[in-house]
């Protein structure tokens, strides 16, 4: 068994990542499995630690199929899947309809996670997303594809675990990605965990309030 629990795989993901210790990175975790992991790295390299939540925007008879994604991040990205959009003929209308839903449950999360606490400006830094593994990659790869629309100097992709094949596909949309293990055959992740419990929004929340929320800017724009 590769790891013990998310602290474990944190720490030693953290250890692989070491040599951007001092560089001004910032982490962004994919909640909610992935925040315990990234709160290990994101103190280990003294680094602010936000979200990166991302819903699916399925499609209106089939919920299942992904004709997109909503990533939020100050201003909510969209990433559309318009092989998916076409094929299945969905309208504007019907994809603005469900995205809209889904900003909304971004936006609900993200209060519920992270309150009043404003998002960490990542342009121009280099940004380490983080999350405890990657099956299908679907959702790694909306998560990268809407950090990197934010202009960061470097993306880097860091999980404990992954299918072979996904991260892969991976490595197109991140400048650098560091896996710990990584099977042709994955099955499911929590089977390289000796506790995959779920992680609770409770401890989400415990997690993030380790580390003091992005500065606010005055009046003249500039953070204090």
């Amino acid at each position: 068994m590769p790891f013990r629990d998310r602290l474990d795989a944190g720490r030693k993901l953290a250890a692989a990542l070491k040599g951007f210790a001092g560089q001004n990175p910032v982490v962004l975790a994919l909640p909610r499995g992935g925040v315990p992991v990234a709160a290990e790295v994101a103190a280990q390299l003294h680094a602010p630690l936000d979200l990166v939540i991302v819903r699916k925007i399925g499609a209106p008879m089939q919920p299942e199929l992904a004709m997109g994604a909503v990533v939020d991040g100050g201003a909510p990205i969209i990433v559309r899947n318009e092989d998916v959009i076409r094929q299945a003929m969905i309208s504007e209308v019907d994809f603005n309809r469900i995205c809209e839903l889904e900003l909304a449950e971004i936006a609900s999360r993200r209060r519920r996670y992270l309150g009043e606490r404003l998002p960490i400006e990542v342009k121009g830094r280099i940004v380490i997303v983080v999350d405890d593994g990657i099956a299908t990659g679907a959702t790694t790869k909306a998560a990268l594809r809407a950090t990197r629309m934010r202009k960061p100097k470097k993306l880097v992709l860091a999980v404990p675990v992954a299918a072979s094949d996904s991260l892969s596909k991976s490595k197109r949309e991140a400048d650098k990605v560091i896996c710990l293990e990584d099977y042709e055959y994955l099955g499911a992740i929590g089977l390289y965990y000796s506790d995959f419990s779920q992680t609770s929004d409770e401890e989400v929340v415990e997690a993030l309030a380790r580390f003091p929320p992005a500065a606010k800017p005055d009046k003249k724009g500039a953070v204090s």
